[in-house]
């Protein structure tokens, strides 16, 4: 039985972009980094006087926590031949096709800077038309986005204002389970709300909470709903420690068991947002695989930390540094890797050009080998290829091999890619239903992830079809 997974969306609807931004001529990138505020200072857990008010630590963080109020305009597509080809659909305006409704959600934010920078969360803003944000003041405010981040859920947007009380952020690494923290946002739209609990864990990852993302979530009881998304996740001296970002749920609301992006993680992609308009991400290049117990004990791994390379990407940086299959990446610069995740996360958090010394064990023995990192494109990973095989939306694929042939009843001559996931409720599950061979896309061969991928464009795709041993040509088209 699946688990309830509810993320804490600000509208009903979301469209998936790698990059948010209002508009071309909206767009400003700045070479001078924003001036926010930064407190490393330990907590002090002696624990030797009875607490039994947060209220003045929590002054400062409630004149910097924001509602953050999005509405976008849903107009209903007509369907059918003239309508969803690209080159036609230019011709009929949105009242020609139907009129629209607005769809509107409620998130929260955190004030960062005094001029106006917001970090909240990109599900709170995605695809909105128009943002609103209601100060702690009173003011409501219009907002433009000024950057957006799906693969962490970060967005940076910005109001016209000055003088604003901003947040003061922590060190989230400093964190240890059992600190006490506080969610503050607006919950269900009911207002500036603060809750209060521990940290229950750090470092969740593999939750599956944001699609193709990178995860190494504070995970925290103190009740977070939705509406607290992008929210501030705070600690007992009142600095920014998270932004709350999801909940697992078996009834949508909360049982105890949220989650917050770390304010390190979150305020790098934020600078990033704000100086340049992008994220720019090194690539490492190989495949990866968790150490099990027996894997760690066959290859030589006492502990069990690390990743074990599957496959390395031709040319890649790890390729030209000679990085080999069956390596166990068990370091990056010294920092010990824990598992597959992490070492995507550290790698997804330098930049491209970086030299970093990546330690191994090879054949038992310890290395250090230099690697100089290359730029992650769209549709891959830090470490190497999309962690889904997906080759549009929902739909999953893999190159025929013997194992795939046994299993979908394929015939010897079968070549291609051979659809192996359609997720439920796709627009695809009628024409690529799970073992269909895909053998061409627009009259090119593929037989692998790359060449399906590259073979791909906007508008309409021909795509030629085996299933159960009979041809077809399918035309999909392809925003």
């Amino acid at each position: 039985m699946r688990r309830a997974i509810a993320a804490l969306l600000a509208g009903a609807a979301s469209v998936a972009v790698v990059m948010l931004f209002v508009g071309a001529d909206d767009r400003k990138t700045s070479s001078v980094s924003p001036s926010i505020r930064v407190d490393s200072t330990p907590i002090d857990r002696s624990n030797t006087v009875v607490v039994t008010s947060y209220a003045d630590a929590l002054d400062e963080i409630r004149e910097s926590v924001v509602s953050v109020y999005s509405s976008k305009i849903v107009r209903p597509r007509a369907q059918g031949f003239p309508f969803d080809d690209p080159f036609f659909r230019r011709f009929f305006s949105p009242g020609e096709q139907g009129g629209g409704r607005v769809q509107q959600g409620v998130g929260s934010g955190v004030v960062v800077t005094a001029d106006g920078y917001i970090l909240t969360n990109n599900h709170v803003v995605d695809g909105s038309d128009e943002i609103r944000v209601a100060m702690p003041d009173g003011r409501e405010l219009s907002a433009k986005i000024v950057g957006a981040d799906p693969r962490t859920d970060v967005a940076v947007v910005k109001v016209e204002a000055d003088g604003l009380r901003f947040a003061t952020l922590a060190d989230s690494d400093a964190l240890r389970i059992g600190d006490v923290v506080f969610a503050v946002g607006n919950p269900l739209g009911v207002g500036q709300t603060t809750t209060m609990g521990i940290v229950s864990a750090t470092g969740r990852s593999n939750l599956r909470l944001i699609e193709q993302g990178y995860e190494n979530f504070i995970q925290t009881d103190a009740s977070i709903n939705p509406g607290n998304s992008g929210g501030a996740l705070v600690d007992a001296m009142g600095r920014v420690v998270g932004i709350n970002t999801a909940i697992l749920s078996t009834s949508r609301g909360n049982i105890g068991i949220g989650f917050a992006i770390p304010i390190n993680l979150a305020s790098n992609i934020m600078r990033s947002l704000i100086e340049t308009g992008a994220v720019a991400r090194g690539f490492l290049g190989v495949e990866l695989q968790d150490l099990e117990a027996d894997l760690a004990q066959a290859f030589g791994v006492k502990d069990g930390r690390g990743a074990v390379i599957l496959d390395i990407q031709p040319d890649s940086p790890a390729a030209q540094a000679g990085l080999k299959q069956g390596d166990v990446v068990v370091a990056i610069n010294d920092r010990g890797i824990g598992n597959s995740s992490d070492l995507r996360l550290t790698v997804s958090q330098m930049l491209p050009g970086t030299s970093i010394r990546v330690g191994v064990l090879r054949d038992g023995e310890s290395r250090e080998i230099d690697v100089v990192l290359g730029r992650l494109e769209e549709g891959t990973v830090a470490g190497g290829r999309s962690p889904t095989n997906e080759l549009i939306k929902g739909v999953r694929v893999a190159p025929v091999n013997d194992e795939l042939r046994a299993r979908f009843s394929l015939p010897e001559s079968a070549r291609g890619l051979v659809v192996t996931d359609v997720v439920d409720g796709s627009r695809f599950e009628s024409v690529l239903p799970v073992g269909t061979v895909i053998e061409q896309i627009n009259r090119t061969p593929v037989n692998d992830l790359r060449s399906g991928t590259s073979a791909l464009r906007s508008g309409r795709n021909l795509f030629l079809l085996t299933f159960r041993g009979v041809y077809r040509y399918v035309a999909i088209v392809l925003d």
